[in-house]
């Protein structure tokens, strides 16, 4: 049975991933990642798994946790991801630049950090690159579902967290960012319908996004293959960061 594109909003195989090629101390490149744990209390210990190819390129790997539904609202969980990017920014003073990359409801918030408006922050974070796997990037489809109990998002907070909504925001602050629309051939067809619709909007705007449907992969295992090296989405990203 087709798992319903809600049930996985949200889930705890979910991640979003900040991928920072930095300049270190170490003179090692790094890579954050910005956790998904809204119902998983040790996601961030789980997710390291899908580090280690990463790793053994000579990647630093930095997970990030943020409050979850019913604690952390919307709004609060956007925030605390662009300031959570902000501190990586901070805290890696030789940083050449950033790549974020993320899954599902990791997506809509790595989405979310691409639209931001950085003059509110003290730093503008070098983005050069955005992985955005199987996402969700219109929260209206979600107001009337199970899915919202814990959220309780009016409209007016689905529209100004729905990356679809805030492209001309994304176009002012993320101009130069390589943008990476991923889609499992199998995902469910909301997840697709908004794949395409988000990549044809970006592309409209003038703005360089690709898009990639991946074959024989579903709604989760198009990212829990990031484990292998050899996977097509692990080796594009590290080649996106010129890590390959």
């Amino acid at each position: 049975m087709e798992r319903s594109w809600m049930s996985t909003y949200p889930a705890p195989t979910l991640w979003v991933l900040t991928c920072v090629t930095a300049m270190t101390p170490t003179t090692r490149p790094s890579i954050g990642m910005l956790q998904n744990n809204r119902s998983l209390h040790n996601a961030k210990e789980e997710s390291g798994f899908m580090a280690v190819p990463l790793i053994d390129k000579g990647v630093v790997v930095v997970a990030v946790d943020y409050d979850t539904a019913p604690k952390g609202n919307m709004d609060l969980m956007v925030s605390q991801v662009r300031r959570s990017v902000v501190s990586v920014v901070q805290q890696y003073s030789h940083i050449s630049g950033l790549y974020l990359c993320g899954h599902s409801a990791g997506a809509h918030l790595a989405a979310m950090v691409l639209s931001t408006d950085w003059s509110q922050y003290s730093i503008t974070p070098p983005i050069k690159g955005a992985f955005l796997v199987s996402g969700i990037y219109d929260l209206l489809p979600i107001l009337s579902t199970y899915v919202n109990k814990p959220l309780k998002m009016t409209e007016e907070v689905a529209v100004r967290n729905s990356p679809s909504k805030l492209v001309p925001q994304l176009k002012l602050s993320s101009s130069g960012c390589q943008i990476i629309v991923a889609v499992a051939e199998n995902d469910s067809p909301e997840f697709r319908k908004q794949s395409e619709e988000y990549c044809k909007t970006l592309e409209a705007s003038g703005l360089n996004v690709t898009m990639e449907d991946v074959a024989n992969t579903d709604h989760f295992n198009i990212i829990e293959q990031l484990v292998d090296g050899e996977y097509y989405l692990t080796k594009l990203l590290l080649k996106t960061m010129g890590r390959s």
